[in-house]
């Protein structure tokens, strides 16, 4: 299965971190946050990645060039921030088949594998990993909606009253109808492409998408706070405090 890995974004409130390279390069743990996508795509069993570059993109291939770990990459180049869904347009020749998408600035320690075994069931067009926050913060998120089944019925993209405190977390497994739900999908109030306008196309279709919780922990790598507590908790050392906000939020 290929992966797609989206690393076209320049991180403006990561600065300083991203003043002179791209948010994908930015370090966790001492490796970038790249390397941590793609480790974890190649031991999913992903057999090409394919890398959505943009700003300072040249960064990314000199570093990476054109494989990691034997596993051979393809680069794409969005050339204007237009949205995730304009993002992976740019990748639609190179996909055939049912694939991964990584969102390239988060860190997971989670069961991603759950979510590619349940696109390889006949009965998924897609599944996502998915994540309960507080209702307070939900509208920051993609926020999902599901029945009773555990399928999506509804994705709104950061909404004013959210319909529910579930979001999208970065990890997401397609099959090539996504392209086509993208090639539709219009401008949002933001002027961008959203990539959870195109998941609603695909629902009101009549496909099938699952929702996966997550088990284990991610970091959506935002700020410079974020980084650091990311690698607080792949270095296994959260302190105190962070473990009380994290206990506190999945209650």
């Amino acid at each position: 299965m290929k992966a797609v890995v989206l690393a076209a974004g320049e991180g403006t409130r990561l600065r300083p971190l991203t003043e002179d390279k791209p948010k994908g390069m930015v370090e966790v743990a001492g490796k970038p946050i790249l390397t941590h996508c793609f480790e974890q795509l190649i031991e999913l069993g992903a057999d090409e990645l394919l890398v959505v570059v943009g700003y300072k993109k040249q960064a990314i291939i000199n570093h990476y060039e054109d494989e990691f770990d034997g596993v051979p990459i393809t680069y794409t180049h969005q050339r204007e921030q237009n949205g995730l869904a304009h993002a992976l347009l740019t990748v639609e020749e190179h996909v055939d088949d049912d694939f991964m998408l990584m969102l390239g600035d988060n860190i997971f320690e989670a069961n991603l594998q759950d979510v590619v075994n349940r696109q390889a069931e006949e009965r998924a067009d897609a599944a996502f990993l998915v994540e309960e926050v507080p209702w307070e913060e939900a509208g920051r998120y993609g926020v999902c909606d599901t029945n009773k089944y555990g399928e999506i019925t509804e994705v709104v993209e950061k909404p004013e009253e959210p319909p529910s405190n579930l979001v999208m977390t970065g990890f997401y497994t397609f099959t090539p109808a996504i392209f086509h739900a993208c090639h539709l999908v219009q401008p949002s109030n933001r002027g961008e492409y959203e990539i959870s306008d195109a998941i609603d196309l695909l629902l009101h279709s009549g496909r099938t998408i699952d929702a996966i919780r997550m088990d284990g922990w991610r970091n959506d790598i935002g700020y410079p706070e974020d980084r650091d507590q990311a690698e607080e908790r792949l270095q296994g050392e959260i302190n105190p405090e962070i473990a009380a906000e994290n206990i506190a939020a999945s209650e």
